[in-house]
């Protein structure tokens, strides 16, 4: 009975999304308690609390970028549109066009980027996103980030990840620029 509850919500998750979940079937299908223990990752995923949906979803696409740039990526942007964010921010994002950012958006893209690079400057940044957003922001953007490189890498390592492909903004093919730095 609960792997048919799953399967269901899985299946309404693909149909509102167009996406593929075979790989978190292929976890129900290995071990119904390794997928319930993966779902947990769904509350790290969701967490956000002062900081607008529009740097969220930014730095959320800079962590899905460093894994993946096919349909995780495409999910993301789909999830930012569903919330309101608008497709220039998103179409920025993709191609690395900083100077199209908005102010907020830009100071969490450049912070994501630094923290996957381990730069030095993630130092500064931190500061003004504490200044900025608070320690309740900071922890929303670090969820974020580490919770969308999670679910590529977990697709990879079970055989479900794809290759790199251009990511569409409501209907405009975007190409991706990789860019951890």
């Amino acid at each position: 009975m609960l792997k048919w509850l799953i399967r269901n919500r899985l299946a309404a998750f693909e149909r509102s999304f167009d996406y593929d979940l075979s790989y978190a079937r292929t976890l129900l299908a290995a071990d119904t308690r390794a997928f319930l223990t993966f779902s947990k990752v769904m509350g790290l995923s969701r967490y956000r609390r002062d900081v607008p949906v529009d740097a969220y979803y930014a730095v959320k696409l800079v962590g899905t970028l460093a894994e993946d740039c096919g349909p995780c990526a495409q999910l993301v942007v789909a999830m930012a549109l569903r919330e309101g964010v608008a497709p220039r921010t998103l179409s920025a994002v993709l191609g690395a066009k900083a100077d199209e950012l908005p102010e907020q958006v830009l100071l969490c893209v450049e912070f994501a980027r630094a923290t996957l690079a381990r730069s030095e400057a993630a130092d500064p940044l931190r500061e003004q996103i504490l200044r900025r957003f608070g320690e309740r922001g900071l922890v929303s953007l670090a969820f974020a980030l580490t919770a969308a490189r999670i679910f590529p890498t977990l697709k990879y390592a079970l055989g479900h990840g794809q290759s790199c492909q251009r990511v569409q903004v409501q209907g405009e093919l975007v190409s991706v620029v990789r860019s951890a730095a």
